[in-house]
Protein backbone atom coordinates (compact mmCIF):
# COMPACT_ATOMS: atom_id res chain seq x y z
CA UNK A 1 0.00 0.00 0.00
CA UNK A 2 2.78 2.43 0.13
CA UNK A 3 2.97 3.32 -3.04
CA UNK A 4 -0.55 4.55 -2.96
CA UNK A 5 1.19 7.76 -1.15
CA UNK A 6 1.77 8.59 -5.24
CA UNK A 7 -2.30 7.91 -6.17
CA UNK A 8 -2.16 11.09 -8.48
CA UNK A 9 -0.43 9.12 -10.82
CA UNK A 10 -2.03 6.14 -10.75
CA UNK A 11 -5.81 7.45 -10.46
CA UNK A 12 -7.90 6.87 -13.29
CA UNK A 13 -10.78 8.91 -12.17
CA UNK A 14 -11.64 10.87 -8.92
CA UNK A 15 -15.31 9.98 -8.60
CA UNK A 16 -17.62 12.58 -6.44
CA UNK A 17 -20.64 12.35 -4.42
CA UNK A 18 -22.63 15.34 -4.57
CA UNK A 19 -25.16 16.26 -1.67
CA UNK A 20 -24.27 13.71 0.95
CA UNK A 21 -24.47 16.18 4.15
CA UNK A 22 -27.79 17.30 4.47
CA UNK A 23 -26.65 21.28 5.63
CA UNK A 24 -24.79 21.43 2.46
CA UNK A 25 -27.79 20.20 0.48
CA UNK A 26 -29.96 22.51 1.75
CA UNK A 27 -27.70 25.86 1.79
CA UNK A 28 -28.06 25.42 -2.35
CA UNK A 29 -31.63 24.76 -2.45
CA UNK A 30 -31.40 21.23 -3.05
CA UNK A 31 -33.82 17.94 -2.65
CA UNK A 32 -31.59 15.38 -0.31
CA UNK A 33 -30.68 12.37 -2.39
CA UNK A 34 -32.34 9.24 -1.83
CA UNK A 35 -29.25 7.50 -2.94
CA UNK A 36 -26.05 8.45 -3.93
CA UNK A 37 -25.26 11.05 -6.43
CA UNK A 38 -22.37 10.65 -8.49
CA UNK A 39 -19.98 12.58 -11.01
CA UNK A 40 -16.46 12.86 -12.55
CA UNK A 41 -12.99 14.57 -11.95
CA UNK A 42 -11.10 13.43 -14.50
CA UNK A 43 -7.06 13.50 -13.12
CA UNK A 44 -5.97 16.68 -15.21
CA UNK A 45 -8.00 18.32 -11.99
CA UNK A 46 -5.58 17.53 -9.50
CA UNK A 47 -2.94 19.93 -8.63
CA UNK A 48 -0.61 19.55 -5.18
CA UNK A 49 0.39 21.68 -2.48
CA UNK A 50 2.44 24.75 -4.30
CA UNK A 51 0.30 24.66 -7.51
CA UNK A 52 -1.97 27.93 -7.96
CA UNK A 53 -5.94 27.07 -7.47
CA UNK A 54 -6.91 29.19 -10.36
CA UNK A 55 -10.45 29.69 -11.57
CA UNK A 56 -11.22 28.69 -15.10
CA UNK A 57 -11.87 31.44 -18.27
CA UNK A 58 -15.11 33.79 -17.71
CA UNK A 59 -15.97 31.73 -13.71
CA UNK A 60 -17.14 35.11 -11.95
CA UNK A 61 -18.41 32.34 -8.90
CA UNK A 62 -15.88 29.96 -8.09
CA UNK A 63 -16.69 28.20 -4.79
CA UNK A 64 -14.29 25.22 -2.59
CA UNK A 65 -15.75 22.52 -0.99
CA UNK A 66 -13.69 20.22 1.39
CA UNK A 67 -14.82 16.71 0.77
CA UNK A 68 -13.02 13.30 2.44
CA UNK A 69 -11.26 11.42 -0.50
CA UNK A 70 -11.27 8.01 -0.51
CA UNK A 71 -7.95 6.50 -2.26
CA UNK A 72 -8.47 2.82 -3.56
CA UNK A 73 -6.20 0.33 -2.72
CA UNK A 74 -7.14 -2.36 -4.74
CA UNK A 75 -9.74 -3.03 -8.08
CA UNK A 76 -12.63 -3.28 -6.91
CA UNK A 77 -15.74 -4.40 -9.10
CA UNK A 78 -19.44 -5.41 -7.49
CA UNK A 79 -18.23 -5.59 -3.93
CA UNK A 80 -20.65 -5.28 -0.92
CA UNK A 81 -20.88 -2.82 1.82
CA UNK A 82 -19.71 -5.93 4.28
CA UNK A 83 -16.28 -5.87 2.80
CA UNK A 84 -15.98 -2.60 0.94
CA UNK A 85 -13.34 -1.33 3.48
CA UNK A 86 -11.04 -4.21 2.30
CA UNK A 87 -10.72 -2.43 -0.93
CA UNK A 88 -9.75 1.07 1.00
CA UNK A 89 -5.77 1.74 0.71
CA UNK A 90 -6.58 5.06 2.31
CA UNK A 91 -7.52 8.02 2.06
CA UNK A 92 -6.52 11.98 1.31
CA UNK A 93 -8.52 15.60 1.73
CA UNK A 94 -9.54 17.27 -1.24
CA UNK A 95 -11.06 20.51 -2.63
CA UNK A 96 -13.86 19.87 -5.40
CA UNK A 97 -13.17 23.59 -6.88
CA UNK A 98 -16.70 24.34 -8.09
CA UNK A 99 -17.40 27.38 -10.85
CA UNK A 100 -20.76 27.40 -9.39
CA UNK A 101 -22.26 30.02 -12.15
CA UNK A 102 -20.80 27.34 -14.60
CA UNK A 103 -22.85 24.72 -12.77
CA UNK A 104 -26.24 27.03 -12.39
CA UNK A 105 -26.32 27.36 -15.87
CA UNK A 106 -25.79 24.05 -16.95
CA UNK A 107 -28.38 23.18 -14.18
CA UNK A 108 -30.80 25.65 -16.03
CA UNK A 109 -30.13 23.67 -19.66
CA UNK A 110 -30.18 20.32 -18.20
CA UNK A 111 -26.67 20.07 -19.14
CA UNK A 112 -23.50 17.66 -17.97
CA UNK A 113 -21.34 19.44 -15.13
CA UNK A 114 -17.85 18.72 -16.76
CA UNK A 115 -16.71 22.32 -17.24
CA UNK A 116 -17.94 23.18 -13.81
CA UNK A 117 -16.74 20.58 -11.77
CA UNK A 118 -13.39 19.11 -14.05
CA UNK A 119 -11.35 22.14 -15.19
CA UNK A 120 -7.49 21.76 -14.70
CA UNK A 121 -6.69 22.20 -11.20
CA UNK A 122 -10.30 21.74 -9.77
CA UNK A 123 -9.17 19.11 -7.15
CA UNK A 124 -6.43 20.55 -4.98
CA UNK A 125 -5.15 17.85 -2.68
CA UNK A 126 -3.56 17.00 0.32
CA UNK A 127 -1.39 13.76 1.40
CA UNK A 128 -1.66 10.61 1.73
CA UNK A 129 -3.56 8.89 5.33
CA UNK A 130 -2.91 5.46 5.23
CA UNK A 131 -6.01 3.36 6.35
CA UNK A 132 -4.20 1.56 9.46
CA UNK A 133 -3.58 5.45 9.99
CA UNK A 134 -7.28 6.56 10.36
CA UNK A 135 -8.79 3.36 11.26
CA UNK A 136 -12.25 5.19 11.95
CA UNK A 137 -13.00 7.89 8.67
CA UNK A 138 -16.73 8.24 10.31
CA UNK A 139 -15.07 9.77 13.18
CA UNK A 140 -12.98 12.62 12.43
CA UNK A 141 -13.29 16.37 11.45
CA UNK A 142 -13.09 18.03 8.61
CA UNK A 143 -12.25 21.70 8.06
CA UNK A 144 -11.81 24.23 5.80
CA UNK A 145 -10.24 27.82 6.63
CA UNK A 146 -10.15 30.76 4.48
CA UNK A 147 -7.84 33.29 5.14
CA UNK A 148 -7.31 32.20 8.37
CA UNK A 149 -11.01 32.06 9.08
CA UNK A 150 -12.98 28.85 9.68
CA UNK A 151 -15.51 28.52 6.47
CA UNK A 152 -16.34 24.72 6.90
CA UNK A 153 -15.81 22.50 9.95
CA UNK A 154 -17.94 19.10 10.11
CA UNK A 155 -17.59 15.84 11.94
CA UNK A 156 -17.48 13.06 8.88
CA UNK A 157 -20.69 11.14 10.84
CA UNK A 158 -23.38 13.02 9.69
CA UNK A 159 -22.61 12.04 5.83
CA UNK A 160 -25.93 10.94 4.65
CA UNK A 161 -24.28 7.64 2.71
CA UNK A 162 -21.69 6.13 4.43
CA UNK A 163 -18.47 5.13 3.02
CA UNK A 164 -19.19 1.32 2.37
CA UNK A 165 -22.91 2.44 0.92
CA UNK A 166 -20.88 4.42 -1.24
CA UNK A 167 -18.36 1.98 -2.55
CA UNK A 168 -20.98 -0.39 -2.93
CA UNK A 169 -23.39 1.11 -4.75
CA UNK A 170 -20.28 3.12 -7.21
CA UNK A 171 -18.87 -0.53 -8.24
CA UNK A 172 -21.99 -1.73 -9.32
CA UNK A 173 -21.73 0.73 -12.25
CA UNK A 174 -18.17 0.81 -13.06
CA UNK A 175 -14.90 -0.68 -11.81
CA UNK A 176 -12.74 1.74 -8.89
CA UNK A 177 -9.16 1.20 -9.75
CA UNK A 178 -5.48 1.51 -7.96
CA UNK A 179 -5.35 4.71 -7.07
CA UNK A 180 -8.47 6.01 -7.81
CA UNK A 181 -9.82 8.66 -5.93
CA UNK A 182 -13.95 8.73 -4.21
CA UNK A 183 -14.92 12.03 -3.26
CA UNK A 184 -17.66 11.56 -0.07
CA UNK A 185 -19.00 14.60 -0.40
CA UNK A 186 -18.78 18.41 1.50
CA UNK A 187 -20.64 19.60 4.39
CA UNK A 188 -22.02 23.12 4.25
CA UNK A 189 -20.39 26.57 4.44
CA UNK A 190 -19.24 26.76 1.13
CA UNK A 191 -18.59 29.96 -0.50
CA UNK A 192 -17.20 32.50 -3.18
CA UNK A 193 -13.43 32.98 -3.22
CA UNK A 194 -11.41 35.50 -5.23
CA UNK A 195 -8.05 35.91 -6.74
CA UNK A 196 -5.22 36.72 -3.14
CA UNK A 197 -7.09 33.72 -1.05
CA UNK A 198 -5.58 31.33 1.29
CA UNK A 199 -6.93 28.11 1.66
CA UNK A 200 -6.35 25.48 4.43
CA UNK A 201 -7.80 22.38 4.61
CA UNK A 202 -7.91 18.81 6.05
CA UNK A 203 -8.38 16.88 8.75
CA UNK A 204 -7.96 18.22 12.91
CA UNK A 205 -4.93 16.35 13.67
CA UNK A 206 -4.59 14.17 11.00
CA UNK A 207 -3.84 15.96 7.99
CA UNK A 208 -3.53 19.91 6.66
CA UNK A 209 -2.37 22.08 3.29
CA UNK A 210 -2.37 25.02 2.07
CA UNK A 211 -2.97 26.99 -1.04
CA UNK A 212 -2.95 30.13 -2.80
CA UNK A 213 -5.95 31.21 -5.15
CA UNK A 214 -4.40 33.25 -7.94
Amino acid sequence: MSSLANFRNLATKIVCVGRNYKDHALELGNAIPKKPMLFVKTVNSFIVEGEPIVAPPGCQNLHQEVELGVVIGKKASKISKSNAMDYIGGYTVALDMTARDFQDEAKKAGAPWYLAKSFDGSCPVGGFIPSSDLQNPHDVELFCKINGKDQQRCRTDVMIFDIPTLLEYTTQFFTLEVGDVVLTGTPAGVTKIKSGDVIEFGITGKIESKFLVK
